[in-house]
């Protein structure tokens, strides 16, 4: 089990991770969702006791972080979004290296790099100098080095960024392996398929706080049975909003470039909502429905996307 408590952290007078309290159980994956700079590195950092945290607590397995760490980190394995890996040396000797850090050896160790390159698919690459291998390949990499040791507890920082189709479904698979064997697993993505697919419960953070949490289901039923509609195109007069309303539309985002809102039965009124769009506001350029989802949460929470970075 992982709980944090009030945790808070300041870079100077930056408020970085705001009074946030969660937890994540034996064998659940708790998903921390939000765009880059929204403070889930920062919360896993402190977490992990790579970073010292302000104010609050942090404990993994019944051992506080900060007081106990050895005892904690005992327990704990960490992918970070940077790559920990020696590119000079092979997949296998990599994890040879973080198994006897971890305190492996002999037979035990071997069986359990032969048992996670399987894991991740890279059995047949093991002695290939990791250098050579694509980008996907060392995220997989990476992730082996931090399960060899079966830890309870499993943070996971974005692990996902920038691979591969094919790296990206060998990890989610891995990771639904660990739930299954009773791994505690805390998941920072801001891919929201991701977290909808993986995630027992959730937090959506932005600014370093919690705005909304829960489990899947709970979080969506916040939208209700709309459908989110994203318009493109040049637009103007991006305050007068109150054109939508005989529509029961809820405005997300009004920009010169996009509009986004909340409708029910949207593709029986698209007409209408072209039609007041391309009246009031200018040309539309794209149009896209999607069903209600976890994306449609945030920006009705924050007013941006969850690919935004600012």
């Amino acid at each position: 089990m992982i709980e944090v408590k009030q945790l808070s952290k300041m870079f100077g007078t930056t408020l970085a991770v705001d009074n946030i309290d969660f937890t994540a159980n034996s064998g659940e994956i708790f998903g921390l969702l939000g765009p880059n700079g929204a403070g889930k590195s920062t919360t896993i950092n402190c977490i992990s006791g790579l970073t010292n945290a302000t104010e609050g607590s942090v404990e993994i397995n019944g051992f506080n972080i900060s007081s106990d760490g050895v005892k904690a980190k005992q327990s704990l394995g960490l992918v970070p979004q940077e790559l920990a890996l020696y590119e000079d040396l092979s997949a296998h000797e990599n994890l040879l290296f973080w198994g006897s850090a971890y305190g492996l050896g002999g037979e035990e160790l071997e069986q359990r790099i032969q048992q996670v390159l399987q894991n991740v698919g890279l059995e047949n690459r093991q002695k290939e100098a990791v250098k050579q291998f694509s980008g996907g390949m060392k995220r997989r990499l990476n992730f082996a080095c931090a399960i060899l040791h079966k830890p309870a507890a499993l943070l996971l920082d974005e692990p996902t960024v920038g691979v591969d189709p094919q790296s990206r479904e060998h990890l989610l698979s891995a990771i639904e392996d660990l739930k299954k064997a009773g791994t505690s697993v805390i998941y920072t993505t801001h891919y929201m398929e991701e977290a909808e697919r993986l995630c027992d419960k959730l937090a959506i953070i932005d600014q370093g706080k919690i705005i909304a949490s829960g489990t899947v289901d709970d979080l969506r039923a916040q939208v209700g049975e709309r459908d989110l509609i994203t318009l493109k195109g040049h637009f103007k007069n991006t305050g007068e909003s109150s054109h939508f309303d005989e529509l029961n539309a809820e405005v997300l985002e009004f920009s010169d470039d996009e509009i986004r809102f909340l409708i029910a039965d949207a593709s029986n009124k698209l007409t209408d909502v072209l039609s007041i769009v391309e009246k009031n506001f200018g040309k539309v350029a794209h149009v896209s429905i999607q069903q209600a989802n976890l994306e449609s949460l945030f920006i009705k929470l924050t007013g941006r996307a969850l690919r935004d970075d600012a």
